[in-house]
């Protein structure tokens, strides 16, 4: 069975960084959307096993976007912040919008992927 990922981040570079890292992974396919409305189009035309989101873009940053998404979607959708912002105030902030996974920039991609893979082997 096939797992899809939408990775979300206005960085081209740092897309690509998180599509090279993830693309190893067995049966994983990966999308990317470069702001928040891209990404709430993608969501709102098909389902994803995990959503990774930058938390700082311009337009919609990933608190929009997450306050925008259904409660139903983000229940069954596991999604991972990604941001440089680590106060604890910003973190309990993601967590009320409906994130549940935080990875901080810069991050290992190791330890992305080691992340990922947990995530993904948690969904039945």
């Amino acid at each position: 069975m096939v797992q899809k990922v939408l990775i979300v981040d206005d960085e081209e570079v740092l897309r690509m960084l998180i599509e090279d890292t993830l693309e190893d992974l067995e049966n994983v396919e990966v999308h990317t959307a470069e702001n928040g409305g891209e990404a709430l189009a993608r969501l709102a035309a098909e389902s994803y096993d995990l959503v990774i989101l930058d938390y700082m873009m311009p337009v919609m940053t990933g608190i929009e976007v997450l306050c925008e998404l259904d409660g139903e979607l983000k229940s069954r959708t596991p999604i991972m912040m990604l941001t440089a912002k680590a106060q604890e105030m910003d973190r309990n902030r993601a967590r009320e919008a409906g994130a549940r996974y935080f990875m901080p920039k810069p991050f290992s991609p190791m330890e992305l992927l080691q992340l990922v893979e947990d995530i993904l082997s948690e969904k039945p």
